[in-house]
Parts: structure tokens; sequence; C-alpha cells
């Protein structure tokens, strides 16, 4: 526990100054430190930033949330991935506006209760905006803390995470619990980083390192091998007539609910093979244009596609037709299907 004290100092001092600006670290506006701490989960800061200004443009506030089109929540989320992510954001903001609210919860517990809202996104809603004395820990502050404890704790077991945040909430500083918090992440992010080894010779806690100072950097911190992926073939048809594209709805559950798709299959066709299915289902066609082979990973599952550039004689009323500018603006794609139709 000792050394566990002796870090808050130095962290604190660290954070203050070497953090990075940040647009969602201007203020410590509850709504806006939710927002941000939803994309960053499976994102890169450097690709969240973009996406953060966007939707703080269209989305300011609770209220406009809670208003906001499905579709236009979708389409300002298309390329951050994880989809269920946006959808909860809006759920939460309907039944929080319903209620008569402005704004998000003041307390850690009472965030929990919330859609899409865990123990790590409770706590750092809870310390930076409310300041209330909670551990928000995450994958980076596992990876920190494992290192400065020398654990062999598997950072991917529920149970470490349920340990940790024992361990770090009674040295949570009264006076500024979110920077503390936000001073363990952003070491974790910036320093002791997750790929490669960490950059100790600028760490501000390497001399209360276990593991920089008996030499297990290589081993720590342990994590348990990820569940082989299931990969699907699929050949994706970019159905052109005239100006305008064939896409259609997914369905409201499952993979990518509820957002648009350009026609495909669970297979991978040949040319050949393309020509016979497009005779056998009436479609008739002028040219057709292979768009090359893209892969699109999901966290369980591995989409390898083969596209085609498929040109009509006449629409097809099963599907709807978007302009390449409707395309642009008015329909979220998800990232994957646009891996094809960026090759045409």
């Amino acid at each position: 526990m000792k050394t566990m004290t002796e870090i808050v100092p130095l962290l604190l001092e660290w954070y203050k100054k070497y953090k990075r600006d940040l647009p969602w670290r201007q203020d410590k506006d509850a709504y806006h430190i939710w927002i941000s701490e939803i994309m960053l989960q499976q994102t890169r800061v450097e690709a969240v930033i973009s996406y953060y200004n966007r939707f703080m443009q269209e989305v300011p506030n609770l209220k406009a949330l809670a208003n906001l089109e499905e579709d236009q929540l979708l389409k300002l989320w298309q390329g951050l991935g994880y989809y269920s992510r946006a959808r909860n954001l809006k759920k939460t903001a309907e039944m929080l506006v319903k209620e008569g609210k402005n704004t998000l919860p003041s307390t850690y517990e009472s965030l929990l209760q919330l859609k899409g809202i865990g123990s790590y996104t409770a706590g750092a809603i809870a310390s930076i905006a409310y300041q209330e004395r909670v551990p928000a820990v995450d994958g980076n502050v596992l990876r920190v803390m494992t290192r400065i404890l020398g654990s062999y704790d598997d950072i991917a077991d529920a149970k470490t995470k349920t340990k940790y945040e024992q361990l770090l909430k009674p040295i949570m500083p009264q006076y500024a619990p979110g920077d503390f918090n936000q001073a363990l992440m952003e070491l974790g992010a910036t320093i002791c980083i997750p790929n490669g080894l960490p950059r100790c010779n600028i760490c501000p806690v390497a001399s209360k390192c276990t593991a920089y100072q008996k030499g297990l950097l290589k081993d720590l911190p342990v994590k348990k091998k990820k569940i082989n992926r299931k990969v699907i073939d699929k050949t994706v048809f970019l159905y052109q007539y005239e100006d305008t594209y064939a896409i259609q709805k997914r369905p409201d559950t499952g993979l990518l609910a509820s957002m648009y798709e350009f026609p495909n299959l669970d297979c991978k066709f040949s040319i050949e093979e393309l020509k016979e299915y497009l005779k056998e289902n009436y479609i008739d066609w002028i040219d057709i244009i292979p768009l090359g082979t893209a892969i699109h990973i999901f966290t369980h599952l591995e989409w390898n596609m083969t596209g085609y550039k498929i040109l009509l004689t006449e629409k097809q009323n099963e599907f709807i037709w978007a302009t390449k500018e409707e395309l642009k603006n008015r329909y979220s794609i998800p990232t994957a299907f646009l891996k094809i139709i960026n090759k045409k």
C-alpha cells in the first residue's frame, strides 16, 4: 500500500504538466465526458477527436441527443464501429429527458443504472465531472497497475478489474479524484503503452515500478489469448443504375443493426458464378467490374469480402436507390462495406 500511496503525487504532478490537450478536457461537463468516454471504447484517441467535435456541433446536449433521429445518429457514428454504443446513448438520453433531467446523474451508483454505462464509464464521469472518489479502471489502468505492483493477474479476467478498483479506491486523492483517474489513463496511453516496450526513461513512477526495477516489462501484463474469430466469405454487389446505387436496411437486431448495406451474400463468387446468380434472379446487366477484395475484422468475426460493381439495365424494386451524395450524407453505411465501394 505504501507504493500505491507514493505514486499519487508523482502522477498528479506529471499529469498537470504533460496531459494532452483534448477537446473533452476543456471543461468538466458530464455530457461531454460521457460522449467522449463512450466513443473512446475500443477506439484510438486520434480517431475519436474529429468524431467528437462533429458530434458536439450536431448534438450539443442531452435533449438534442434524445430528439435525434436514429438514422442521423448512426450517420454521425459511422466509422466508429460498435454501433450499439450509439443506440445506448440515445436510449439513456431519452429516458433522462423523459424524467425531466437536463444532465446526467451526479453519483457513481446512479450512473451505473443507466444503459451502456459500466463501472469504468461511471467512475470516469463521477470522478471527473462530480469529483466523487471512485476509480475508473480500464485496460490502460490495469496495464499500469500490474506493472507497478509486479502482478501476474490476468487483466482480461473481470475479477482482476474488480480487484484493482478496490485497491485504488482508498488512495484516491480527496482534492483531485478525476485528475488522478485521468493521470493513470494518460500514463497507460502515452508511456506505459500496450504495444511494445514502455517508455520507462520518462515515466514519472519508474522508481516505484516493480516491473521496471525487476526487468519484468516483457512479461507483464498477463492477458489470456483472444477467442478465435469466425471467418465468413462474403460477396458484395455494388448495383448501379445511372447515377444511383442499390442499398438495403439491415435487421433491427444483431450485427450492425438498422444500418444500410450494399446487397451481399455469405459466399465467394467468381465472375462466372456471379453471372449465373444474376441470370437465376432475372437481373439484367450491362457490365460487371471486379472491385477486388477487402477484409473487415469485428471482435469475434472476420469478413473476407469480394466486391463487384454491376451496371444494370433497370432498377430492382426490392432495393433503396441512393446517389453518391445520399450515400455520403444521409445513409449510415458500415465501414466494412465502404472498404468495397471505395474501390469503385
